[in-house]
């Protein structure tokens, strides 16, 4: 069964996210069900690319695809020095920020479908998306899906050894409202991460500003690889079925 639509989702429709993406700035958080908050970044997601950023897009190869794109800095920059690049996202203001900094954007899911599958050179998890949908095995089985053979893994993960499921929502400061629904969300940290990529070579582990990330090589499908893709597409960023930046940069077969 294929994943709902993006306006079914928490994210594509959570009214402090997206007004923190078009403010560009928070505070923003992801409240557990137990209440504790997690922060997010926003500020720095709105910003253009920073020096840790440019070093992780040096590494990328080929045509890439930026799952959960965000505001779009990292398309922008990609796209900025000429490279075929894709940022897909839930949040419509996300994909609209993304296409006005001159980048190309779907607000899909992950899950849903899309251009290029199994011929993406490069594709990203940053700023937490390691997260979505809060099953690590069915979101990097996926993207095994969407890379070609051989092709390149890029995912920050959390700076501590951490291995955790909370079902979240998308909250302000002082919001007691937020989103409505609890959706699952995942934290890993880069142990956690390397034990689910059965079915991948790591080729690379680094930290940069204190943030955390690791690079996998697609060369083979996990023991999950032919069930179905999670019905629960519950993100800080992702896509629906629109291509708002009229065209992909990998053509459809």
């Amino acid at each position: 069964m294929s994943a709902p639509p993006a306006t079914a989702l928490p994210w594509a429709t959570a009214d402090p996210y997206a007004a923190a993406l078009r403010a560009g700035r928070g505070p923003l958080f992801l409240r557990r069900a137990d209440g504790s908050l997690l922060p997010l970044e926003v500020e720095r997601w709105c910003a253009r690319a920073d020096a840790v950023d440019r070093s992780v897009l040096d590494r990328c190869e080929e045509a890439v695809l930026d799952v959960g794109c965000g505001p779009g800095r990292l398309v922008a920059e990609l796209a900025a020095r000429g490279r075929a690049v894709l940022g897909i996202d839930v949040s419509e203001a996300a994909v609209e920020n993304t296409v006005r900094l001159g980048g190309q954007a779907l607000r899909r899911s992950v899950f849903e479908p899309l251009p290029g599958a199994g011929r993406w050179g490069t594709a990203l998890l940053m700023d937490g998306n390691v997260g979505i949908g809060g099953d690590p095995i069915a979101l990097l089985d996926r993207m095994a899906g969407l890379l070609r053979p051989g092709g390149l893994l890029i995912a920050e993960t959390v700076p501590s050894d951490i291995d955790e499921r909370a079902r979240v929502q998308v909250v302000g400061v002082g919001d007691t409202a937020g989103t409505d629904t609890l959706f699952p969300w995942a934290r890993l940290g880069t142990r956690a991460l390397l034990r689910y990529a059965q079915g991948w070579e790591p080729t690379g582990q680094w930290t940069a500003g204190g943030r955390c990330f690791v690079s996998l090589r697609n060369h083979g499908r996990s023991t999950r690889s032919s069930a179905e893709p999670p019905k629960r597409t519950a993100v800080i960023r992702s896509q629906r079925a629109r291509n708002t930046s009229g065209g992909s940069p990998v053509a459809d077969r």
